[in-house]
């Protein structure tokens, strides 16, 4: 094994691929409240908010924050009635494994899901979930990336040195947030829908799941 001890994993992007569950459920959503957008703006705002929390999302596009809740509530449920849009990528689960035996490594989840989403529409549906050292959700920091929270506790949780950490992850926001929190940045190109904003800042570049395993 490499230099690295500690991973910290994303999920949406980086654990599973469930773009196409969440995003057109938003634009559909949205467009029921009166909110159209091209096909242009889908593709570009998807890929920009794709991975952050659903409040994040909604403020981003500017969304008045009286109508935020009902707006995401909506989402959520329709989103979640195409779960089979979502799938692990190949080759994750044999890293998680191969990681969670290794006496000198541990492995932990930073994720802008709620905890009852978590729980309920991933922890529930894959295994190597409870391989996992720790679980921290948008739920117990006070900022969602790129704010370097959920990293941060992470960190503090397993007790690791940020030197011998990396925060796993495919967007922007992800690198923005392991390097505010000092650590390490894989990018998960395998998953990203915009690969060339992470691929100059990252310390390590993961073309598949196994490369982590040589890190």
């Amino acid at each position: 094994m490499g230099e690295m001890k500690t991973f910290i994993f994303d999920i949406d992007g980086t654990l599973i691929d469930s773009y196409e569950m969440y995003m057109p459920a938003l634009f559909t959503i949205l467009a029921r409240h009166g909110y159209h957008y091209s096909h242009e703006q889908e593709v570009d705002y998807g890929h920009k908010t794709f991975g952050i929390s659903g409040a994040d999302t909604l403020r981003f596009l500017h969304i008045p924050e009286a109508e935020q809740p009902a707006i995401q509530r909506e989402w959520s449920d329709l989103a979640f009635q195409h779960e089979d849009r979502q799938h692990v990528f190949p080759g994750i689960p044999e890293v998680i494994d191969d990681l969670s035996h290794r006496s000198d490594a541990q492995i932990a989840i930073g994720t802008s899901k709620p905890l009852h989403d978590f729980r309920e529409h991933f922890a529930k549906h894959y295994f190597f979930t409870s391989l996992f050292d720790d679980v921290v959700t948008i739920d117990s920091v006070e900022h969602g990336k790129p704010e370097p929270d959920m990293v941060i506790k992470a960190t503090q949780d397993l007790h690791a040195d940020p030197k011998t950490t990396v925060y796993i992850g495919d967007t922007i926001n992800d690198l923005k947030a392991a390097h505010a929190a000092g650590v390490n940045f894989a990018a998960a190109l395998y998953g990203a829908k915009n690969p060339e904003k992470i691929t100059d800042g990252a310390e390590f570049l993961l073309h598949q799941p196994g490369d982590l395993l040589k890190i």
